[in-house]
């Protein structure tokens, strides 16, 4: 019983869990769209190529989508004055995947087959702004 209780224990704890690898990759195309439920606009990003992110190797999930959410989020805060935006980030290392699903998306929230607009699309310009890449710690590489 005792040997239950101690596993138990190690696993709430985290002990004995393998953690996922993560490795870098060179280069990854990415965009970024950002949708309020307060109103109608709907803002994307173009695709964007960022140098040096990292994923996990056995899924291929991009580490600290949430990070390069926020980044859109507080761009759009602070420069754009439209807070309060739910933000996602979109990735893949093949472009031509990714402007499959951007072209996807811009449907999604472009005119309707009666060619109704019911939301106000609204595209930031590279110049405006570009997603950094998330800086992760040397020993993660080693792991």
């Amino acid at each position: 019983m005792k040997k239950y209780i101690i596993v138990a224990l190690c696993l709430m704890m985290g002990i004995g869990t393998a953690s996922a690898k993560k490795q870098q990759v060179e280069k990854m195309y990415m965009f970024g769209m950002a949708a309020a439920f307060t109103d109608t606009i709907v803002h994307f990003t173009n695709i964007q190529i960022v140098d040096s992110v990292w994923i996990e190797s056995k899924n291929n999930f991009l580490q600290d989508r949430d990070v390069y959410s926020n980044q859109l989020r507080t761009f759009l805060r602070d420069k754009q004055q439209a807070p309060n935006r739910t933000c996602i980030v979109f990735y893949s290392t093949k472009r031509e995947k990714l402007e499959k699903k951007y072209q996807k998306m811009k449907r999604l929230y472009g005119k309707d087959k009666k060619g109704v607009e019911h939301f106000d699309v609204r595209y930031i310009m590279d110049t405006d702004f570009k997603f950094q890449p998330v800086k992760q710690e040397e020993e993660q590489q080693d792991e």
